[in-house]
């Protein structure tokens, strides 16, 4: 099937390519996204990274917030974890990827160097296909439009693009990039890269390198989603850059554990990063963001703590305070409607709900605990 795909993409040339791209070539069958077993509100899904083998587990939300298990799907792959990690096996954000307007979830197999993609119909899944993630330890996943790509966190970190043709990706090998990092630097929990994300138009991919440089990376995107050949290197000495999310007027926030704290940086045109604002969170192992469009969240994971700040857009970081979760705070999601945010805590593998005031509070609305998931990361919401 890989080789016929690419063939096909080859054959129909660059015109097709910038159709897909701009969501006008071929598409996945419509995707029904309100078809819960229960007329449930919406769906959550939780990578569980088993090392003898990864799988998702779906949950209903109830309009309540409150979840309910819908089923658990093996990935055909395997999870993976990184030395010295204790909550966070690999030590990323965006490790599970939900693209809603195509119906399409991707899911990293750190452990056999693959990403899966299942098509999503309400709560159930259907694995489409299993493909190389073009290098080592796959930890994040990112797409715009249709283009996907994923980061590879060993052998010195490297970021592998593919195209979407209807519900399968086509590897791309000339969208490569070597990140050069050092391969031997230890431990590997702080000393391998963290995310990959695009910038909300799609016209620059940022990577963070944690420890391993301090440095946060971003890479020009061309028309059909061609990297340049060297990022734009901006140095965060000392502050481990790890996860990023972008505001509500696209500054890039950066959660950063060397410090604890949340820094917003304006991404300009030509790549390079011009620091706004920087508000130590008071917490421990302050590695994770996310955004419901008016909040930043930040996950503590030494505190078992979430960080908000309100999100006016300026980039100015104004707290709203913290809230207490499970131990092991990690990778979190926002619903589409920013009613409703999850995160998991790593130390018991439990995954935590509440509700998002229009304030910015959180109210709990219940928490489970996920089969096989202690130190998981990986989570999405509709």
């Amino acid at each position: 099937m890989k080789i016929s795909l690419r063939a096909a993409v080859v054959a129909a040339g660059a015109t097709l390519l910038a159709g897909l791209l701009a969501g006008t070539g071929q598409a996945s069958a419509a995707p029904q996204l309100s078809l819960t077993r229960d007329g449930s509100a919406g769906v959550v899904f939780v990578q569980t990274d088993a090392t003898d083998g990864n799988a998702v587990a779906v949950y209903d939300r109830g309009v309540d917030g409150a979840l309910t298990p819908a089923g658990t799907y093996a990935t055909g792959g395997l999870g993976g974890q990184l030395g010295g990690s204790v909550v966070d096996h690999l030590a990323s954000q965006g490790s599970l990827a939900y693209d809603r307007a195509n119906g399409l979830l991707y899911a990293v197999n750190a452990g056999s160097n693959t990403i899966t993609v299942f098509s999503v119909r309400g709560d159930r899944l259907t694995r489409r296909q299993i493909i190389s993630s073009g290098g080592y330890f796959p930890v994040s996943i990112a797409f715009h439009g249709g283009a996907l790509y994923v980061l590879d966190a060993r052998d010195g970190g490297a970021v592998q693009g593919y195209v979407r043709i209807g519900d399968a990706l086509v590897e791309i090998p000339a969208w490569h990039r070597a990140l050069g990092l050092n391969a031997a630097q230890t431990p590997e929990f702080t000393s391998t890269p963290g995310q990959v994300a695009f910038s909300p138009d799609g016209s620059k991919l940022v990577v963070t390198t944690k420890g391993n440089g301090d440095d946060i990376d971003v890479f020009g995107v061309g028309r059909f989603g061609r990297l340049s050949a060297a990022p734009v290197v901006t140095p965060d000495a000392g502050n481990l850059p790890f996860a990023v999310s972008f505001d509500a007027s696209g500054h890039l926030a950066v959660a950063e554990p060397g410090a604890n704290a949340v820094a917003t940086y304006t991404l300009n045109a030509d790549g390079t990063l011009t620091l706004v604002d920087r508000s130590a969170t008071g917490q421990r192992g302050t590695c994770w963001i996310v955004t419901d469009g008016s909040t930043l969240f930040a996950s503590n994971a030494g505190s078992g703590t979430l960080s908000g700040y309100a999100d006016d857009g300026s980039g100015t970081l104004l707290s709203t305070g913290d809230t207490a979760t499970d131990a092991g705070t990690v990778d979190a999601a926002v619903t589409h409607d920013g009613r409703y945010l999850y995160v998991q805590t790593g130390a018991a593998g439990v995954v935590d709900g509440y509700r998002v005031g229009a304030d910015g509070s959180l109210t709990a609305t219940g928490s489970v605990t996920v089969p096989d998931a202690v130190g998981a990361e990986g989570i999405a919401a509709s």
